[in-house]
């Protein structure tokens, strides 16, 4: 007799249910936390920009220092539970958004996938499409904004 198919961690816990691994694992490497966004002071809507933290390789999409990161990275924030509940900027198909909406992952997800690069060849990664902070001046940032893939999903 044949048992049941098991069904993901991400479709049978909530994120706050999670271990720190599974956790990790949601990142799909898309990168788009990592780049600078700007807000609008008077409606809060959120501008999105090509130009990356300093700490990204743009080649893998990972940061190059990620357990010393905060420390080198003022306003790197360490996401949690509560600030996805919050976050008004997480993209549209970023896991933890789309777990915590109760929603399923993209196919392109590697957890889906099973494949690290689905997510770049899908095009919702900042692979090949970004510029680095690194001696950029704040108000240079408005030059850099973009619209990214998947905004609209």
């Amino acid at each position: 007799m044949n048992k049941p198919a098991q069904r993901p961690f991400w479709k049978t816990k909530t994120l706050a249910q999670m271990s720190s691994e599974e956790w990790e694992s949601l990142c799909d490497g898309c990168a788009r936390c990592c780049l600078n966004k700007l807000e609008d002071a008077d409606t809060a809507e959120i501008a999105w920009t090509n130009v990356a933290c300093r700490l990204l390789d743009e080649k893998t999409c990972r940061c190059t220092n990620y357990t010393g990161r905060q420390k080198l990275v003022a306003d790197c924030i360490q996401l949690d539970v509560e600030m996805v509940r919050s976050l008004s900027w997480l993209p549209p198909t970023c896991a933890y958004r789309l777990v915590n909406e109760g929603r399923d992952l993209y196919d392109w997800h590697p957890l889906v996938s099973g494949d690290r690069e689905s997510v770049h060849r899908a095009g919702i990664s900042v692979r090949g499409r970004t510029v680095s902070e690194v001696g950029m001046e704040p108000e240079d940032l408005e030059e850099f904004v973009v619209d990214w893939p998947g905004e609209g999903v």
